[in-house]
């Protein structure tokens, strides 16, 4: 949607090609925002080992100062993912460290060190798998996106932040839970990219042959007065329709009502539906609507 949308606002021709690198651009946009979130957490975790060192070098160090806890830097769960070969690759190429606020992460930390739930988790030596996942997702969701200024920190260094944040969490979640089962040479899955510059295609070379579905279903409307957005996701509805058989209609359908009502105007949620509920039942009539049973694929 992002990159359509992109093409049709471009002032200058399109060069072959282009609409692809767009596509790829907003794929390593994903990957660079979830290579941050991870790395920040990590940088958050072992800055107990900066902390007990800062402290333990006072001149006159306390009891506390030289008996600070450690534990959390050498998490099990964190440290399988750290040393993940794959990840390691990918924070050479996406340079996470370059933009971390190393401030940020210390106040993060402090205020983590502060709370009951950290208090418990340091208590015992031993190491509990559940407790070591437990304590990370705490970091993750209270410490780190709970935080109004490191949400501020995350908008202003991503501008994909609104529209991917909600994926990226839930993929650094599933690390957490499994740590060693994510590729991170493929967060977006092979699959997933391959429908998207399929469907992206799709659109672009049939587009006219689209919209000569949608423009007599607008009645009193004037197609060039239509939400740009809207067309752009009626178009890729109906591309749906036609060209990607083992998606279900209805999927297809819901999947742009809530595309529109998050990205477009208020009534766009509405508009679309009328719209694609339409033609689909049109195809429907006219044997034009060819689905296998997806859950055979």
């Amino acid at each position: 949607m992002q990159t359509l949308y992109t093409t049709v606002t471009l002032e200058n021709e399109l060069k072959p090609g282009e609409p692809q690198k767009i596509l790829q651009k907003h794929f390593d946009q994903t990957n660079d925002l979830f290579f941050y979130l991870t790395h920040f957490l990590i940088e958050a975790a072992h800055y107990a080992e900066t902390d007990a060192s800062i402290r333990a070098g006072k001149h006159l160090p306390s009891y506390d100062d030289l008996h600070v806890s450690t534990k959390i830097a050498g998490n099990e769960v964190l440290k399988k993912i750290e040393t993940d070969p794959l990840l390691r690759q990918q924070f050479t190429k996406y340079k996470p460290e370059q933009r971390t606020d190393r401030e940020l992460v210390r106040k993060i930390y402090l205020h983590l060190a502060a709370t009951p739930e950290y208090s418990k988790y340091i208590a015992t030596k031993e190491k509990d798998k559940k407790e070591e996942k437990d304590i990370l997702e705490f970091i993750l969701n209270d410490m780190m996106l709970a935080n109004e200024v490191f949400q501020a920190h995350i908008e202003e260094n991503f501008s994909n932040w609104d529209d991917d944040g909600e994926m990226v969490v839930q993929l650094l979640a599933a690390a957490l839970q499994k740590p060693g089962s994510s590729n991170f040479n493929e967060m977006i899955t092979a699959e997933k990219a391959e429908f998207a510059k399929s469907l992206l295609k799709t659109v672009l070379e049939k587009r006219e042959h689209l919209q000569s579905f949608i423009i007599p279903k607008l009645k009193n409307w004037d197609p060039e007065r239509i939400a740009m957005l809207d067309m752009i996701l009626m178009e890729m509805g109906v591309a749906e329709f036609l060209y990607f058989e083992t998606i279900p209609p209805k999927v297809t359908i819901n999947e742009y009502i809530d595309l529109a009502k998050e990205y477009s105007t208020q009534q766009s949620g509405h508009f679309v539906n009328g719209i694609l509920d339409n033609i689909h039942k049109d195809l429907m009539q006219q044997g034009k609507m060819i689905k296998v049973d997806f859950k055979k694929v």
